[in-house]
């Protein structure tokens, strides 16, 4: 009766792991040969019961495994302790891998004597590509979160600087003004002009801070990405010199996209020119454009681009290709591999500020010896929109008749040099070192013209002041300055609906120009 039972119990239990798909569990000798085979283990390595019994352990490990010892230790660990737990590779029957989660069970007579072992293995492939996923996206986030970082502390710096560079380019002007007189000193002139160069290089550095820092005024407009590619090509060609070789390559239906287009050609040479110093003996630059739906499968691996559609510009060279620990850094600010002087570092910081503002995304494939392809996500328009621009006429300089400016600047340099040219134009010029001063003078009745005011100031800024000065004289007009516009003005990279911008640092001539501008498009409204 009890061996009826007995035997009863050992079918149930045979019955109950065939019936397990999602594991394998199988029973070793004591030598390691395999004694049993489920149903599950067939379906996870591939082998049939009448194939794989009387089979070494050691089959389903990779040959590495095989040359470290792993098989026999895994047999020895399990004897001496009673159980082994690993995960690593294994190998199916067709040769393929997955990566498993392996127990190993020691199994005793009444005796104690070890008479084999109970085994159970687990494909767990998923759960490792979905940490691997997991890496790859905190990778990203935290890189993204750094950039923001150094973004915000670029910025700061770049409008400290650019006030700076206001006054030594506005004196610097002023100077080469006097020079010219008679009588003339040509070292003097040298040496004002050399000035007047290294500030313009500065003032061209700063304007690379801020867009890496994405706080740039863009002026997107409708773009038919084939034409502006085609257009591109000679100019590239010529920038690059015969030694590359510039091929740009549309596409039959490419969609438009909304983007500022000399900040879009700005990105293009520099990776250009990116491109040929990875080539030094010559090669081939692609230049292609396509249409992309971005999916959940690449939004999870890419969190910082939101499903949908968009035109990918992809820029290929044929050149050496970037090591992981540049390629890691390549969008860093001042990180180059270029020699001392070769180089500020700032190119591709540039273009993934300009292409993160303008609501796109960027990425670099780049291998050792495969060359590099830098992409440009931008998305779509919804709209196809033809791209007519009408010609605007260059307004006058200088005042027409008795027009009054009030000028809103905290700084006292910047504001002194603001109200010297000003009234060099004949406007009448009222300075005020604040907000506050400034709405005192515009609650008295005397006439003001326009408003020209900087739009970081401590207290309210100069959005905020506007907004009061517009309430107490409806229609004014309003000029804002900036050094770094952060989001008074400038919302998802571009300007809000009827502001005008002037970014310091500004000559006396863009000065007299904008300042003309505004107030003719008063009047003509």
């Amino acid at each position: 009766m009890a061996k009826k039972k007995e035997s009863a119990l050992s079918d149930q239990y045979r019955r109950l792991i065939e019936a397990v798909v999602d594991y394998a569990i199988f029973q070793l000798d004591a030598n390691g040969l395999i004694a049993t085979w489920n149903t599950g283990a067939q379906r996870i390595k591939g082998y049939t019961q009448s194939e794989i019994i009387g089979k070494h352990l050691s089959t389903f490990y990779t040959e590495e495994d095989k040359n470290a010892g792993v098989p026999q230790r895994a047999l020895e660990t399990a004897a001496k302790t009673g159980k082994y737990v690993a995960e690593g590779w294994r190998v199916r029957k067709d040769g393929s891998k997955f990566w498993a989660s392996v127990v190993l069970d020691a199994i005793s007579d009444e005796a104690g004597k070890l008479i084999g072992f109970a085994k159970v293995t687990r494909d767990i492939t998923d759960r490792l590509e979905a940490q691997k996923e997991l890496q790859v996206v905190q990778q990203q986030l935290a890189l993204a979160q750094k950039m923001e970082a150094v973004g915000q502390l670029s910025g700061g710096i770049a409008h400290d600087f650019n006030n700076l560079l206001m006054i030594v380019i506005g004196n610097l002007e002023s100077a080469q003004h006097q020079s010219l007189k008679p009588p003339i000193n040509p070292a003097l002139s040298r040496a004002l002009s050399n000035a007047m160069r290294g500030a313009q290089r500065a003032a061209a550095l700063t304007g690379r801070l801020l867009a890496f820092s994405r706080r740039q005024a863009l002026d997107p407009k409708p773009t038919d990405v084939n034409k502006f590619l085609s257009g591109s090509t000679d100019f590239l060609q010529r920038s690059l010199g015969e030694r590359v070789q510039v091929e740009t390559v549309g596409a039959a239906g490419l969609w438009w996209v909304e983007v500022d287009q000399n900040q879009l050609e700005s990105a293009l040479v520099n990776l250009a020119i990116n491109a040929r110093d990875a080539m030094p003996n010559g090669g081939k630059l692609t230049i292609e454009g396509a249409n992309i739906w971005v999916d959940e499968n690449y939004n999870r691996l890419n969190p910082e681009l939101p499903t949908g559609q968009y035109v990918v510009i992809c820029v290929s060279d044929a050149g050496g290709g970037m090591p992981p620990e540049v390629l890691n850094r390549a969008f860093e600010p001042f990180f180059t591999t270029k020699e001392l002087g070769q180089g500020t570092g700032l190119g591709l910081s540039q273009v993934y500020g300009f292409v993160k503002q303008s609501g796109g995304h960027i990425k670099i494939y780049s291998e050792l010896n495969q060359g590099t392809t830098v992409k440009i996500y931008l998305p779509r328009l919804p709209a196809r929109v033809p791209d007519e621009i009408g010609e605007i006429d260059q307004a006058p300089l200088g005042a027409e008749g008795a027009e009054t400016i009030l000028v809103a600047e905290d700084d006292v340099d910047v504001r002194a040099y603001l109200t010297d040219v000003l009234r060099g134009l004949n406007y009448r010029v009222i300075a005020a070192p604040n907000a506050e001063a400034a709405l005192e003078f515009l609650r008295t009745d005397r006439t003001v013209d326009l408003l020209l005011t900087d739009i970081i100031m401590p207290g309210w800024n100069g959005r905020e002041l506007a907004k009061q000065a517009e309430s107490l004289r409806p229609g004014l007009r309003v000029l804002y300055m900036t050094g770094y516009s952060r989001n008074a003005i400038v919302h998802q990279g571009r300007l809000d609906e009827g502001v005008d911008l002037l970014q310091k640092p500004v000559s006396q001539a863009q000065l007299a120009t904008r300042v003309r501008t505004a107030l003719d498009r008063k009047r003509s409204e």
